[in-house]
């Protein structure tokens, strides 16, 4: 969807902002630049929509060299988003968010239907914010306009300029958490400048870690932080990345174990007795349908003795996340509620449970994959757990 062939950009003083860059950015791709200030991440791309122009090497959207684009009509076919928003003061949120539309020759009607469609698509009630202005919209808010006036002429490539920076950061990662479900929908071609490696990790299909106009490594978030390129992508990336790629390495069923499992309907007595046998001091307990309805401890079961079932016993399960879940989540999860182990669900139904070593194991064997190029359940070594 975008390729950049060795794409320089030199000022008249001889600061060379770029130095020939070339890399690809896939259909449906959001790819994170990140680096440090006036590294040229801006500069790569303010030069897509032709606000800078390159000194050399050639620029290509949808497969068109854009040197041969007018300007003008490349711009309006490309979603813009910056730090501030850059809504029309003067304007309704309804008529900015219409704003290309209206340019490129939609009908009014048309125009302001896309855009109350679009509102409607980040959360913000057509029909409540359409009306208001800006001043009377929190950051937030006003951030998410910003995004949906770039979608409302179904722009292929998406531009985003540090879009998330200029609000505090409880908003800020739920603005995170929208766009990234917003583009599981509409899966546009987005490159993001961000200098926060946390945020390039969370967001990005795949990173480009800068340096001095230069791009030091480009690959997945996982790669990066598993496996930095150079030094440099190491230093920047931070002695935490371990920590960090738990955010970006997923729960999968192979991490699992299986516990002891009782069920709702099953006599104490029973489950008590079996447990004794498996030397088991907890159960998670099931429904019929094999949906988790919370866990019971052995000491209760054998304190019920004769009298009701485990459904009677059970207690809420707090700790659980969904199959897929970044390890970061199932690990808060955990500390949160102080769990010796976090249980796991595909749908509704009970998958297993991932405790602190296979969390561990899971990580270990995520980072040896990216180092071999191969599998994770091809990746064999000694476990803490098989010791």
């Amino acid at each position: 969807m975008i390729r950049f062939e060795q794409v320089s950009k030199v000022y008249p003083d001889g600061t060379a902002a770029v130095d020939e860059l070339s890399f690809d950015v896939d259909e449906g791709e959001l790819v994170t630049l990140v680096g440090p200030s006036g590294c040229g991440k801006t500069t790569t791309m303010m030069m897509v929509n032709r606000l800078i122009e390159p000194t050399s090497g050639r620029i290509f959207v949808e497969g068109r060299d854009i040197s041969g684009v007018d300007p003008v009509q490349l711009r309006r076919r490309i979603g813009y988003v910056i730090q501030q928003v850059g809504l029309f003061p003067h304007r309704t949120i309804l008529d900015n968010t219409a704003t290309v539309p209206a340019l490129i020759g939609w009908k009014k009607a048309k125009a302001r239907e896309r855009a109350a469609e679009l509102l409607d698509l980040v959360g913000l009630d057509p029909a409540t914010y359409g009306p208001r202005y800006p001043a009377q919209l929190s950051g937030g808010q006003r951030q998410r306009v910003g995004v949906a006036r770039a979608l409302a002429a179904d722009p292929p490539v998406l531009l985003m300029d540090e879009p998330f920076g200029a609000v505090d950061p409880v908003v800020r990662e739920r603005l995170q958490n929208e766009f990234l479900k917003l583009q599981a929908t509409v899966r546009k071609t987005v490159l993001m400048v961000t200098h926060d490696i946390e945020e390039a990790v969370r967001m990005g299909d795949r990173i480009a870690v800068y340096g001095e106009g230069r791009i030091e490594q480009y690959d997945s978030p996982a790669a990066v932080l598993g496996t930095p390129a150079t030094p440099y992508v190491a230093r920047f990336v931070g002695a935490d990345r371990g920590l960090k790629r738990l955010s970006v390495t997923a729960v999968e069923p192979a991490d699992l174990e299986e516990p002891p499992v009782a069920r709702t309907d099953e006599p104490a007595r029973d489950a008590a007795a079996r447990m004794r046998a498996q030397r088991a001091r907890w159960a998670v307990v099931l429904n019929g349908d094999g949906e988790l309805h919370g866990w019971v401890s052995a000491d209760a079961l054998a304190q019920a003795g004769e009298r009701g079932s485990v459904g009677d016993l059970a207690r809420r399960m707090e700790a659980w996340v969904p199959l897929g879940s970044p390890l970061k989540q199932a690990f808060s999860e955990m500390l949160q509620h102080d769990a010796g182990w976090v249980a796991v669900l595909e749908g509704a139904r009970f998958a297993g449970v991932l405790t602190p070593a296979k969390l561990h194991e899971a990580l270990r064997r995520s980072v040896d994959a990216d180092a071999q190029g191969i599998g994770r359940d091809e990746v064999d070594f000694d476990s803490v757990s098989d010791a």
